[in-house]
């Protein structure tokens, strides 16, 4: 058996080692950064099928049998997430082109990428809590290099502050693997999940589990410890705010919903709880954060914060509407960040300015702009029918059945604050009187609009045909509902 899931994670890494050769040659490096995306993309969308039709892919590196060797493991959800990051990669890399400037792609800017999309998709892959420690690491040090890309002085203040707050974040991270190392043994997810139920010291595995929710609170920006992001997130240019928008915090959210699904469940009554009201504080401080600023940039970086909140309340509430809910929402948030970022990048761009209060009169000159912007801000409030609708709905219905059903009030109204941060910029941007624009080539517009449509588009058919998609974040769902399927695929494979 050819080891597609393994592809993913070597294609990207294949392709850029080799743009490290020639980093001057721009069309060269443009052209096998795009290749590689779609390249992996051609693997991730073989390795869906394979999934649906065959169910959990693990496969064991060495000569050595789960749980003792690297084990690499691909199910519905890490599917998914491997897709949606592939695909938002691809558009960063065709919205690059006009927009990062050529001083920067001759800097390695393309294999810095590529190398992130490697780490991304290695954590949504690996079947190993100290791999995932790796992976967050490969995924860290390009993000490190493509927050300082360009050198600006915004860009080398935030950086320091990103740095160490990951570099300490990292520090926690091996502590409290070894301190689940030396209470179980084991290091293997799933032989994780085996182990764990038959200690009877739950005290000290309710301590190890909070230190990995403060741990990868820091990479998702839970409350309170999203201090660093707004800032970190505002430095660098529009592209890289996309890809880190979209892709880096969902590492965070995916490795709290994984290791609070298969394993951290001895004691729900404490762990989830906590874990629901961090959740609804993350999502009161986003919005605050997205009601407070007058800056494009800053309104969406808040409802970044907003968004993993939304979706870790759901995962919360450990039950099928609730885990489902989150999983669409998780999809729905990746793209529709992205396509947003996209968006008022291109705004940002034509005023020259990210200040909302220096804008104005935009739909005059450029109308299609502002109605797919209108339909992208829909989409993130969770107007039916398009994409965050679903998700949102199902998070509801799950804190409804579930015991913290306070939390889907407080999930609800906020979406309002949400839907009216997304239109102030709508307003302040499209409507009232014009002001001077810089005057945009049309190539170039049309180069960095495409893709923010197609993104949209995306969103779109996601939401009006939630139906679907549905038997694939079902069959996402149930994985997690169920650890003894990802376990008997592993340990049995």
């Amino acid at each position: 058996m050819i080891n597609l899931l393994l592809f993913p994670i070597l294609i990207p890494l294949l392709f850029a080692a080799i743009l490290l050769f020639f980093p001057k040659n721009i069309s060269l490096q443009r052209i096998i950064s795009a290749a590689a995306a779609v390249a992996t993309l051609i693997s991730v969308l073989f390795l869906l099928l394979k999934v649906k039709a065959d169910g959990v892919q693990a496969v064991t590196l060495g000569s050595w049998d789960a749980p003792f060797g690297i084990t690499m493991v691909s199910d519905m959800l890490s599917v998914l997430l491997v897709l949606s990051a592939t695909i938002i990669t691809l558009f960063v890399i065709f919205y690059s082109m006009p927009t990062i400037g050529i001083d920067r792609e001759k800097s390695f800017y393309y294999p810095a990428v590529l190398f992130l999309l490697v780490g991304v998709n290695g954590a949504f892959t690996t079947g190993d809590i100290f791999n995932l420690f790796v992976f967050f690491e490969v995924l860290l040090m390009a993000s490190y290099m493509l927050i300082v890309h360009g050198g600006e002085k915004p860009q080398l203040r935030e950086s320091i502050k990103y740095l160490l707050v990951n570099v300490i974040s990292s520090a926690l991270f091996v502590a409290a693997v070894a301190f689940l190392y030396s209470v179980t043994g084991t290091l293997n997810m799933a032989d994780l999940a085996v182990k764990i139920p038959q200690i009877e010291e739950t005290g000290i595995l309710t301590v190890i589990a909070v230190m990995f929710l403060v741990v990868f609170g820091f990479k998702a920006a839970i409350f309170p410890l999203y201090f660093w992001l707004p800032g970190a997130y505002h430095a660098p240019p529009i592209p890289v705010l996309a890809l880190f928008g979209a892709l880096l915090t969902k590492v965070g959210v995916y490795a709290i919903i994984r290791t609070y699904t298969l394993f951290f469940t001895m004691n729900i009554a404490f762990t989830h709880e906590l874990l629901g009201i961090i959740a609804i504080l993350t999502i009161l401080a986003g919005c605050i954060g997205a009601l407070a600023y007058f800056d494009v940039k800053k309104i969406i970086i808040y409802n970044i914060i907003i968004a993993v909140g939304v979706i870790l309340f759901g995962i919360a509430q450990m039950n099928e509407a609730g885990i489902e809910g989150a999983l669409f929402y998780l999809v729905h948030d990746m793209l529709i960040k992205a396509a947003l970022f996209f968006l008022v990048g291109i705004v940002a761009v034509i005023f020259g300015t990210s200040n909302l209060r220096e804008m104005g009169g935009l739909m005059k000159t450029y109308p299609v702009l502002g109605w797919v912007y209108l339909i992208a801000a829909f989409g993130l409030a969770g107007i039916p029918p398009l994409s965050g609708f679903p998700g949102k709905l199902l998070i509801v219905q799950g804190g409804f059945e579930g015991p913290q059903f306070w939390g889907s009030i407080v999930v609800l109204a906020t979406s309002l604050l949400v839907l009216l941060s997304a239109i102030r910029i709508f307003i302040y941007a499209f409507w009232g009187e014009p002001v001077k624009i810089v005057p945009l080539k049309k190539r170039s517009y049309y180069q960095m609009f495409v893709p923010a449509v197609i993104l949209v588009g995306i969103t779109v058919i996601l939401g009006v045909g939630a139906e679907l998609f549905m038997p694939l974040i079902n069959g996402a769902g149930e994985v997690l509902l169920n650890p003894s399927i990802y376990i008997d695929a592993v340990l049995k494979e």
